[in-house]
């Protein structure tokens, strides 16, 4: 019987969403326990939120977490990082030290420079680095990755991706009545989510998705970022565009002012034989349109491809989505620190999942778009 991996976690106290989707996804495959964490940065809100959870091992501080769990004979096997962006680096880079396996939310850091020095740090102390990269699992995205790679589009020609919201619509982060967002009040504050808001919060989502099925990154791009919310400090409305290698071109834009948008994460992707597109709010679906041909609707549960079969859970017809997605990387995640920790490959099918690398991809574009924004939208090369 395989074991279950100890887990811990740093951050996703009372009141944060993605703390509580983390915990849901490592339990939904059994592969993860919850034995530890630093859930706040404030003891006595991380006891109490330890507490609510019937957390075994709860620390007032995510150092000495670090430090305690990297010698303890039933220390943990990986932690989450469930933080804001500042902290990703400090926190990935102690608990690498200590020996453990890392799975991170997006983006990686706050820099270029920083997201560099983890990845060699995860290479030199040969741990799995996982980034939660949330949409690569949906089973119909990594078929549609198939696809591209199988040559069934073609040549890749057009790339365009979109991801709206509106959540900050308006200064939610400023207080009135109800008192500030605390989502809200963090992503808006450069010292806390870094130089790119929306751009480094959902247009690092939507740039992984775009390279993630399309099987190439762009080397240059064009942007504009803009912030349309009076007193907010950093962007809340990004638009840029795309130019590869192979002479394709593209499109990226992503907004959280976008009023009437809930989650709208939408691809399209079109090569000189054919074209595909997915929509995030509806991911049991992917649509297929040959050049000159009718449209057809691919489900989830009927595609034949290796990699959706290795992502789905349930019979067709029965619908999967966010939780299950997130849920893949952990999956994913486990099979690889499983495969580390006995110094054989990891399996093939776990391969999809998103690493370090794809963080540091993430930041080159975020720090092409900086400089191409501030250079009022001239071209800039990816580095």
């Amino acid at each position: 019987m395989t074991r279950r991996l100890k887990l811990g976690m740093v951050g996703g106290g009372e009141g944060a969403f993605i703390g509580a989707v983390h915990r849901i996804a490592a339990r939904l495959d059994d592969d993860f326990e919850l034995v530890a964490g630093a859930l706040s940065s404030d003891a006595a809100r991380a006891q109490s939120s330890a507490d609510a959870i019937g957390l075994a091992r709860s620390y007032a501080d995510w150092r000495e977490m670090a430090r305690e769990e990297g010698v303890r004979a039933d220390g943990i096997d990986a932690v989450a990082i469930v933080t804001p962006n500042h902290l990703h680096a400090p926190m990935a880079h102690a608990f690498m030290a200590a020996g453990i396996h890392v799975i991170c939310d997006k983006p990686l850091a706050v820099s270029l420079d920083e997201g560099r020095a983890l990845a060699q740090h995860a290479r030199d102390a040969n741990v799995v680095f996982a980034l939660t990269h949330t949409y690569s699992g949906y089973p119909l995205v990594r078929h549609a990755r198939e696809m591209v790679a199988a040559g069934e589009l073609g040549e890749v020609r057009v790339v365009q991706v979109e991801y709206a919201q509106d959540w900050l619509a308006h200064p939610i982060e400023q207080g009135g009545a109800d008192g500030r967002n605390r989502q809200a009040s963090w992503r808006t504050d450069p010292a806390l989510a870094g130089p790119a808001g929306c751009l480094g919060d959902i247009g690092t989502h939507a740039y992984q998705l775009a390279a993630f099925v399309g099987g190439m990154e762009p080397v240059a791009v064009a942007a504009e970022l803009h912030t349309f919310v009076p007193g907010r400090r950093i962007d809340d409305h990004v638009q840029a565009m795309l130019r590869y290698a192979n002479g394709a071109r593209g499109m990226l834009w992503a907004s959280q002012v976008a009023s009437g948008a809930e989650n709208a994460l939408r691809l399209r992707v079109f090569g000189a034989k054919a074209g595909l597109a997915f929509d995030q709010e509806a991911p049991n679906e992917l649509w297929f349109t040959p050049q000159g041909g009718e449209a057809q609707r691919l489900t989830r549960g009927r595609v034949t491809g290796a990699a959706a079969a290795h992502a789905t859970r349930v019979p067709p017809g029965h619908p999967e989505g966010y939780l299950e997605a997130f849920a893949q990387l952990y999956r994913d995640a486990a099979a690889q620190i499983r495969a580390r920790d006995m110094g054989v490959p990891p399996p093939p099918e776990s391969t999809l999942l998103t690493t370090v690398d794809d963080g540091v991809a993430g930041l080159r574009f975020i720090e092409a778009v900086l400089a191409s924004s501030a250079a009022d939208g001239a071209w800039r090369a990816l580095g």
